[in-house]
């Protein structure tokens, strides 16, 4: 929200990239590639790790003392563009959906209908599209009704949702070591 529409656009961009990625990888048999145990488990930690660190930069927001002016937190990369390809590509949650439901709709498919699985895809890019616009646009008309108070109240409990997914996600994924 503090960076403006470029940057939310490029960001979700980033993830809307990423999901492409995991819809063309799918589509020519990923799935069966990553559920290997030991896939699962690397992703697994990778993926909670992020998250805890997202969680932590986003958490610290709000324990900044107050200034005139509004800066954006760390980030991790640069590239607006490529934080949000990292974060889709290595998320959890990600994987599990793609693989999970694209995966299972892809293998319910007959063969003989390619041309409505490459059509669900493009469909489901042009909603991802949709939705990284619309954000885009509601973020960067929204922070002039938001002040640095209630953006750092917002970092705060994303980030302790982050948090909290990624030690679940790690939870998890630990079970997979023990089993």
């Amino acid at each position: 929200m503090n960076s403006g529409f470029r940057n939310a656009f490029l960001t979700g961009s980033g993830a809307m990239s990423a999901d492409a990625t995991y819809l063309i990888l799918i589509f020519f048999g990923l799935t069966a590639f990553l559920n290997n145990p030991l896939m699962k488990i690397v992703l697994g930690f990778a993926g909670s790790v992020i998250l805890i660190y997202l969680g932590i930069v986003s958490g610290k927001v709000f324990f900044r003392p107050p200034d005139n002016t509004v800066s954006a937190p760390p980030r991790l990369f640069k590239s607006s563009f490529a934080t949000g390809y990292v974060l889709a590509i290595a998320s959890p949650l990600t994987i599990v959906w793609w693989t999970g439901v694209f995966g299972a709709l892809l293998a319910s498919q007959p063969a003989a209908t390619t041309l409505s699985a490459l059509f669900s895809c493009f469909s489901i890019l042009l909603g991802c599209f949709a939705w990284v616009l619309d954000l885009a646009i509601a973020l960067h008309f929204g922070r002039q009704f938001i002040n640095q108070k209630i953006t750092g109240l917002i970092s705060l409990i994303a980030g302790i949702f982050l948090i909290g997914f990624g030690l679940y996600f790690m939870y998890r994924t630990t079970t997979l070591l023990i089993h």
